[in-house]
Order: C-alpha cells, then sequence, then structure tokens
C-alpha cells in the first residue's frame, strides 16, 4: 500500500491534473440533478477474475473531492479478486462519488489491469533465477501508477527515469562512435556508484562491452541461439538482461538460458484494463 506522505508528496498532484481533465469548470449533469451536498455510498464491484491494484489511489480521488469521504474495504493490493465480489463500499458526499468516479476507476482498472497481465508473465517464470523487468514505454503522466502495478504483479522495476541510471542504447553508442568508446564516456561522466548498462546486438558487440567493462548487458532483439552464446562469452563477469519482443510464450525458454533478468514493454503498454464499476449509489439513510 501506499503510504500517506508518498500519496502527498508524489502522487496528488497527478491525480488533481487528472480531475481537472475532467472537470474543467464544473460537473454539468451531477450539478444538474444534484442541488444540494448530501452524503451516499456506492459499492465497487469486480466484473471479472484478476489482482486488484490501486485501492489507495481509487480512495484518494474521493477524498481531494471530499475530506470526509472513506472507502471500506477488506481487500488489499496484490489480492485475487473474482467476477462479482464487492471489493469495497465508497462513502461520501454524493456529488463528489459521482464526480470522481470515472477519474477513480480510470486509475484502478488501469494499474488492476497491468497488475494482472504482469502476474501472469511472473508465473511463467517460476522455479527460474531470471527476474522479471518492466521498461518506460509507460503511458505519460501514468509512470508511477504502472510500475506500482508492475511491482504488485510480481516483477521488478527497471530504472524509473532518465536520472535513475546509465543505460547506453544503439543510439547513445552512434553517437559516440562505439560501444567501448561509449562505457569509457560514461565512466569518466557518472558518478561510480553508477552501473552502467549496455545494449548490444551481435556477439562482437557483446565482447566489446565486456572488454570495456559494462556492468549490465542487455541483449537487445537475438535469438536463442546467439543469446547462448553471448551468455557463454560474459560467464558471470557482468550481468546479463534479454530485451526486445519478449511475450510471456518466450519467457521460459529465454530463462533456460540463463540470463539474470528479462525485460518486457508489454507489461505497461499491452496490458487490457480489468473490468471494474461503481454500482448502487444511494443516499446513506437508505444504505442497508
Amino acid at each position: 500500500m501506499l503510504n500517506g506522505v508518498t500519496m502527498k508528496i508524489n502522487i496528488d498532484q497527478y491525480i488533481v491534473n487528472a480531475l481537472r481533465e475532467d472537470i474543467t469548470s464544473e460537473d454539468v449533469t451531477t450539478n444538474s440533478v444534484m442541488r444540494e451536498n448530501k452524503k451516499g455510498c456506492a459499492d465497487l464491484i469486480c466484473k471479472e477474475d484478476g489482482v486488484i491494484c490501486g485501492l489507495d489511489i481509487f480512495q484518494r480521488v474521493f477524498e481531494l473531492l471530499d475530506e470526509e469521504a472513506r472507502f471500506k474495504t477488506s481487500f488489499q493490493d496484490g489480492d485475487f479478486v473474482k467476477k462479482g465480489e464487492r471489493i469495497g463500499v465508497i462513502t461520501g458526499d454524493i456529488k463528489a462519488i459521482l464526480s470522481g468516479e470515472r477519474t477513480a476507476l480510470n486509475y484502478l482498472q488501469r494499474m488492476s489491469g497491468i497488475a494482472t497481465y504482469t502476474r501472469g508473465f511472473v508465473e511463467e517464470l517460476s522455479g527460474y533465477q531470471t527476474k522479471l523487468l518492466d521498461t518506460r514505454k509507460t503511458t505519460p503522466n501514468m509512470r508511477p501508477f504502472e510500475k506500482y502495478a508492475v511491482k504488485v504483479g510480481g516483477a521488478y522495476n527497471h530504472r524509473y527515469n532518465l536520472s535513475d541510471g546509465i543505460l547506453l542504447k544503439d543510439n547513445h553508442i552512434g553517437a559516440a562512435g562505439s560501444v567501448k568508446k561509449a562505457i569509457e564516456m560514461a565512466k569518466e561522466y557518472a558518478p561510480f556508484v553508477r552501473k552502467i548498462e549496455v545494449e548490444v546486438e551481435t556477439l562482437d558487440m557483446v565482447r566489446e562491452a565486456l572488454d570495456a567493462g559494462a556492468d549490465i548487458i542487455m541483449l537487445d532483439n537475438m535469438d536463442n541461439q546467439t543469446m547462448r552464446e553471448a551468455v557463454k562469452i560474459i560467464c558471470g563477469k557482468a550481468e546479463t538482461e534479454c530485451s526486445g519482443n519478449v511475450t510471456r510464450e518466450r519467457l521460459k525458454e529465454i530463462a533456460e538460458i540463463g540470463v539474470d533478468y528479462v525485460s518486457s514493454g508489454a507489461l505497461t503498454h499491452s496490458a487490457p484494463i480489468m473490468d471494474i464499476s461503481l454500482k448502487n449509489l444511494k443516499s446513506l439513510e437508505s444504505y442497508a
């Protein structure tokens, strides 16, 4: 779960911007049918099986619209929920519930979809030492939510952003002139506590990266045989990561090759949403 400090410092600004996107001046529909403030509640219903994720975010949307809003649930992020289950109940000003419904559900559906999709990938790697990583292929302004969902799904986060680590990709190598030169320049510029990862596409590049002292060598878009040869060449002298066209179906064969990490952009860019709805809105007095 996300703690209060993290929420207020890092997350609230994203949620507020999302609410501003949906409410530029007023919620004209809600204001048409609700002329005064009134307490109410609604059920959060799961409409398909999956891993729930983003419950704190769901709750926070309504709290930002109504300080007295409360969300009651017996579930926590990472729990498996089933179709038809009532996940929880949101109570508060009916206006806030109606106005915040779509934004709250957008976060919850998206995050739960990623956590569910990721869990399926992680299950394929059960019994192997290879760790599953995400990438920076996230939706703009959704990165903190999507990367959190990946962790809830059981995988690990790669670097969070461009300030978080050194990853020399093909265009960086092209700009520097060679793999060796790119690594040398990174070592000269970056603090010694930073690991240097370099993306390679051929066995010659693997050897060049290894000789130049790369800490992590990313084997990009290699077929299984080439990747197997690359791991033999590296022989534990650097950590290894497989990347490029990584599908769930390929995970076991990649893990059997013996790479340390496998990264997949699909975890965030291809996960479908999980179907969740807010139903049965009632005034608090009539709720049983």
